[in-house]
């Protein structure tokens, strides 16, 4: 079998070995969370408005921070993630945290198969489409999953940063989806410092793809920024030029970082 065509098997490994690690690292700081920390971040919290009596569904949700976080906001979530490690740890995490949010183990192709209703809003949100090849069935289940009128949120990390290496030294990848990037990576963004290694497999994909696979899916976009700055300290080299900004040191605000936007399923 080609290594692409297990894709889900590889990057489902990935996601659970990191897992443990995520959970008592500083980065997550599960401990904050626990006493009260909401995990969202102002980019997302001012594009999502008042969440009091609505339904969420946040796909890629790893261990449910950022699902958990939306109920204490007055959301009704089910968070979703192919990670089976992750999953049972978010479903730990929301008894802690006396939250109603609910979970299930999936991945985001394979949601219609395991779930069937229709919500309010559908939000995902750093480092996500990178680990999907084709945005369009991305889009199609988002579009499935959306009442009329319901509003699709997303924040993720700009195309122009996964064009570089590591370091941020170096343009050595396309900005455009040129196929498959296989990976090994020593530590975890969460904790670089960590003994693990592990193998994934994921895709660039450019603004253009992103946009146009809504649009096409019935998705109207109606809101788009882009923001010179990162509001996770996760890549290398990065400083905090502002209190919870962080930007590459020798590129300080000079590229983009981050995106983010608002869509409405137009198809009433």
């Amino acid at each position: 079998m080609n290594i692409e065509d297990n894709y889900v098997e590889i990057n489902r490994t990935s996601w659970n070995d990191r897992t443990e690690t995520h959970i008592k690292s500083d980065f997550y700081d599960v401990d904050g969370f626990l006493k009260g920390k909401n995990s969202l971040k102002d980019i997302e919290l001012n594009i999502l408005g008042d969440l009091s009596n609505t339904s969420v569904l946040h796909l890629q949700c790893h261990f449910g921070q950022d699902s958990i976080s939306l109920s204490r906001l007055g959301a009704e979530v089910v968070g979703v993630d192919l990670s089976d490690v992750a999953i049972a740890k978010a479903r730990e995490l929301a008894k802690q945290a006396h939250s109603t949010a609910s979970f299930i183990c999936s991945d985001v192709y394979d949601l219609p198969n395991h779930l069937d209703r229709q919500f309010d809003i559908v939000f995902t949100s750093y480092g996500t489409i990178g680990w999907l090849p084709d945005l369009d069935r991305w889009a199609k289940v988002i579009s499935k999953f959306l009442k009329p009128g319901g509003r699709f949120i997303f924040v993720e990390f700009h195309p122009v940063v996964w064009m570089y290496d590591s370091r941020f030294e170096k343009i050595e990848y396309k900005y455009f989806n040129s196929g498959a990037i296989i990976e090994t990576e020593k530590g975890t963004y969460a904790d670089k410092a960590a003994q693990i290694e592990v193998e994934t497999i994921g895709w660039n994909h450019s603004l253009g793809e992103v946009i146009s696979s809504l649009i096409q899916n019935g998705l109207g976009i109606t809101y788009f920024e882009e923001f010179d700055y990162s509001p996770y300290n996760n890549f290398d080299l990065s400083v905090e030029s502002e209190p919870g900004k962080f930007r590459i040191a020798h590129l300080e605000d000079k590229i983009p970082m981050v995106y983010a936007l608002s869509a409405t399923k137009t198809d009433i």
